[in-house]
């Protein structure tokens, strides 16, 4: 039972790492029923860098999670990102030899299972597979050819490949906090099936995630995974140029950025002037929030227009009626909305991770830099991919109807006969009760 089940999303994050235990209530919302973070040392740009010190911070992100949830956990859904993370396409096809038969859930499988066998280059792995648009019999732009008649089946791929060496060093540091990996998952994807609603997924629509040390981007149309891309900006750059523009530390620097900074400029007033406090017997350090304003948007402006080059080189620029769906940490930045407006010329959300939410213990969840951990949860009791969930109801449903036609053909019974069956067993019951006085 889906109720029963319980799946925990562990995001290792280059500023966080983050554990959410969940489990989908009787209305089929997801209800948060722990979590735990620490703090990422071990995490550049979504690689890990540190072993030992990434080890540490999932085991206090999983003991946290642990307390809060009261169950142990010895199963994560783990979220993949970084620079290293590519995509491409290829074309696929397979022969039918009974052309006569509908096509079924194990072709799509078959011609799904081969494309995991393509050449990749050297030191790469392919995370996901994901079918686009099927060609049954030459007969194009078919979405869902379950159920068709025809010999031919081919379709196009959008392939996901990865490091081997990043996949190797995720999954060495959570075996080596003692728990094993049930799926590894790209975080775009995992953030969009967070924050993003159906309708949008048909429509078209741009999810960007700005976490601390990537902007993950996945393009979604006809709600089917169409593009996806890392950018190996985020965050933790703008901190940076915080720190080196204004000459503060970088504790200092990061609380400037979330307590007063603005991705536009003009929003910002130059008379305002924040007093920072100046290290051992030195004067307190004056800024203005004006410069603290430019050197923000200047990095966001260059953030975007890589943004933008994505989403052009997608294909999809003018098939995204859904905009973009900014989430994560950095989306949190004031006046982030109208910049990503201005130098894209879409519509721009702030996505938060309520869509599928119910009740949960903690209402931190419901914030944008935990999207990416609710939807690795999410990806535990649904695939992202539609159709593979329609498949797997009608997978389930053919097999309960096997087991009931198993049962009665050993029970030597049709229909009719367990009628009479039963009701003579009635009459029987009667007679022996009447012949009891």
């Amino acid at each position: 039972m889906q109720n029963d089940k319980i799946v925990v999303g562990l995001d290792i994050g280059t500023t966080k790492i983050c554990a959410i235990v969940g489990r989908k209530n009787e209305y089929g919302k997801l209800e948060i029923l722990g979590m735990g973070k620490a703090v990422s040392e071990g995490v550049m740009r979504g690689v890990v860098v540190n072993i030992d010190k990434t080890v540490e911070a999932i085991r206090e992100a999983i003991r946290q999670a642990e307390e809060d949830a009261g169950v142990g956990i010895g199963v994560v859904n783990v979220g993949i990102a970084g620079q290293h993370i590519k995509s491409s396409m290829h074309h696929g096809s397979i022969i039918r030899n009974a052309a006569h038969e509908e096509i079924g859930v194990n072709d799509i499988n078959r011609l799904t299972s081969d494309m995991y066998k393509i050449v990749t280059p050297p030191g790469s792995k392919i995370l996901h597979v994901v079918p686009q648009d099927f060609t049954v019999d030459y007969e194009e732009n078919i979405k869902d050819p379950v159920g068709m008649l025809g010999s031919r089946l081919e379709a196009d791929f959008h392939i996901i490949t990865a490091q081997t060496n990043a996949i190797g060093n995720i999954k060495k540091c959570v075996e080596r906090a003692g728990l094993d990996v049930a799926e590894l998952i790209l975080e775009p994807i995992a953030s969009s099936m967070a924050v993003l609603d159906e309708e949008e997924k048909e429509a078209g629509v741009c999810l960007v995630d700005i976490g601390g040390g990537t902007t993950d981007i996945a393009i979604i149309q006809e709600g089917i995974i169409r593009h996806t891309a890392v950018i190996p900006l985020g965050g933790n750059i703008i901190t940076t140029d915080i720190k080196e523009g204004c000459g503060v530390m970088t504790q200092q620097a990061e609380k400037l950025k979330v307590k007063f900074g603005e991705a536009l400029s003009e929003f910002a007033n130059s008379n305002d002037i924040i007093s920072i406090p100046g290290l051992r017997n030195r004067p307190p350090k004056e800024i203005s929030l004006r410069n603290l304003a430019n050197i923000i948007e200047a990095r966001m402006e260059e953030i975007m227009v890589l943004v933008h080059k994505e989403i052009i080189n997608s294909g999809y620029a003018k098939k995204l009626a859904g905009g973009i769906v900014l989430t994560g940490g950095g989306s949190q930045l004031q006046h982030l909305k109208q910049l990503t407006e201005y130098m894209t010329g879409l519509d721009v959300r702030v996505g938060y991770p309520n869509e599928h939410l119910g009740k949960s213990k903690n209402e931190d969840v419901k914030s944008p830099m935990y999207a990416t951990s609710v939807g690795l949860v999410l990806a535990g009791f649904s695939a992202f991919d539609d159709r593979e969930n329609r498949y797997a109801e009608k997978a389930q449903s053919q097999s309960q109807v096997k087991n009931v036609t198993k049962e009665t053909k050993l029970s030597g019974k049709g229909f009719f006969s367990s009628l009479m069956s039963q009701t003579k067993k009635i009459l029987l019951d009667d007679y022996e009760e009447k012949s009891d006085y």
